[in-house]
């Protein structure tokens, strides 16, 4: 039964938190995106220039959010961040782009790659084979999967925060260390001194790699001709900011371990730590893995790996015909405990939407075993459609721009934080204050301009998402007595 009153019993712990923040990150993204990175940067310098990038901005960011986490130790993370530094409708306007795409399309997203990989050892799981074909939809083997996959989890997070937090903390731990396996093996089995030389000869040239009849070729951007950063830095910023699109996703879900804040012991100090420890993890992790790829690959192998997956190029050139498996299975791993983060965290933001009535009133409660169901089968129900839909890659694309913007704007709401309530107790203080904070919001938001010249399409689709959601919340407030707490 439904418990009206129940609240969340704090029963995680700062690895169980560390392991949500580094599990929710990690899905497929570092084994495939560093092929369309080394194609808009071209060279070996400049690709692992944008992997570091995206550390620092995400540990940056993480370290930012330590000190809203300290005062707001309550589910719903940055949905509640933004309610207070701004208003509720700012709020909302987060909570539903994150409903309408950006949590539930990552869900069916990572789904989706767990399917394509195991089709590898399962041949008969491929998107290929076509279950049910009505015309003007077709569902494939790879799509069923992932939606049993979405469900699969979203009932065991229905039985209690406990069984999450098994798979989360066992797939985690299991993914890292055959990460660093991998990079190991790379390293000692794989490396050839001929490749690292080629890689890093001419390791700062900056253009597109392209395909032409005679082979692949640097195409310099904005010339024909090589020009020094300076003469040309409106269009080096540009192409970085389109190659940072995967690395920013690769990195992103970091904060789902702020949702969760009112299911975590001392959460005023142990969600600031997980923050720093699990995105320093994943970014140590994610540069190492690509210094390896340059060890191992040849930069055009990288960059036109087939499929773009850059991985399994480089497993089959350590471990041999075995390979592929390998890295099949280390992606199922990956984006099962990948997806287990995401579920277990999303659903807490739409239970604390409902609270303030800004969402179905019967998802604000919580079951027998103490978590929110009802949210989490919302959430289950939605994920399962995009993954039907097909569309859920094109929409994490056309979201991009908006994710960065609430990133921007969360940062922001510190400093105005700071302003409105000088007073509040802050267990934990941004780390840099002021200036590291402000050098996340200068960096996301040249990144953000650089979208909108370099994808409009993207970037307007994704700020449309987010004005829908303006009648959508004054039809809400209207629909309830009283106003927003």
């Amino acid at each position: 039964m439904a418990q009206e009153g129940a609240s969340f019993k704090p029963s995680l712990g700062l690895l169980d938190a560390t392991m949500i923040v580094a599990g929710s990150m990690i899905g497929s993204g570092i084994f495939i995106v560093s092929s369309d990175i080394a194609r808009n940067v071209g060279s070996a310098g400049w690709l692992i220039f944008v992997w570091l990038l995206t550390g620092f901005m995400t540990l940056i960011a993480a370290l930012s959010y330590g000190e809203l986490s300290a005062m707001y130790p309550k589910a719903g993370g940055q949905y509640v961040y933004l309610k207070e530094a701004y208003n509720p409708l700012v709020g909302f306007l987060y909570g539903w782009s994150f409903f309408a795409v950006i949590q539930t399309g990552t869900i069916a997203a990572v789904g989706v790659a767990f399917s394509k990989f195991a089709a590898y050892i399962f041949p008969s799981l491929s998107e290929k084979v076509i279950l049910l074909d009505m015309g003007y939809i077709q569902i494939s083997s790879a799509q069923l999967v992932a939606i049993l996959v979405v469900v699969l989890l979203s009932y065991i997070n229905t039985r209690g925060v406990k069984e999450g937090k098994l798979i989360q903390t066992t797939f985690t731990l299991a993914k890292l260390l055959a990460l660093f396996g991998l990079i190991i093996f790379g390293f000692i089995l794989g490396a050839k001194a001929g490749i690292w030389e080629a890689n890093w000869a001419d390791a700062w040239s900056f253009g597109k790699l392209a395909k032409t009849e005679a082979g692949n070729e640097l195409v310099y951007v904005g010339e024909t001709v090589q020009k020094t950063f300076y003469q040309n830095w409106p269009a080096i910023i540009g192409a970085l900011s389109a190659a940072m699109v995967g690395s920013v996703f690769s990195s992103d879900a970091w904060n789902n371990v702020t949702f969760i804040a009112g299911e975590i012991k001392r959460p005023e100090k142990n969600i600031g730590l997980s923050l720093f420890f699990g995105t320093l993890i994943v970014t140590i992790i994610y540069v190492c893995a690509n210094l390896m790829y340059t060890a191992v690959l040849p930069l055009n192998d990288i960059a036109f790996a087939q499929d773009d997956r850059v991985a399994v190029a480089a497993s089959q050139n350590i471990f041999g015909s075995m390979g592929t498996d390998v890295i099949a299975l280390m992606i199922m791993v990956s984006t099962f405990g990948c997806n287990n983060g995401l579920i277990l965290s999303g659903a807490r933001v739409y239970y604390t939407m409902a609270k303030d009535g800004l969402f179905f009133q019967s998802v604000g409660t919580l079951n027998k075993n103490g978590v929110p169901s009802k949210a989490l089968w919302i959430q289950c129900v939605w994920a399962s459609i995009l993954c039907l839909s097909g569309k859920y890659g094109d929409l994490l694309d056309y979201v991009v721009f908006v994710v960065l913007i609430f990133y921007v704007l969360t940062i922001i709401g510190i400093f105005k934080l700071r302003r409105s309530q000088p007073n509040a107790p802050r267990p934990y203080k941004a780390f840099g204050y002021p200036v590291l904070p402000a050098c996340y919001i200068l960096l996301a938001t040249a990144m953000c301009f650089a979208l909108l010249y370099t994808k409009p399409k993207f970037a307007s689709f994704g700020l449309l998402i987010v004005l829908i959601g303006i009648p959508i919340y004054f039809i809400a407030v209207a629909g309830k007595k009283g106003t927003v707490k």
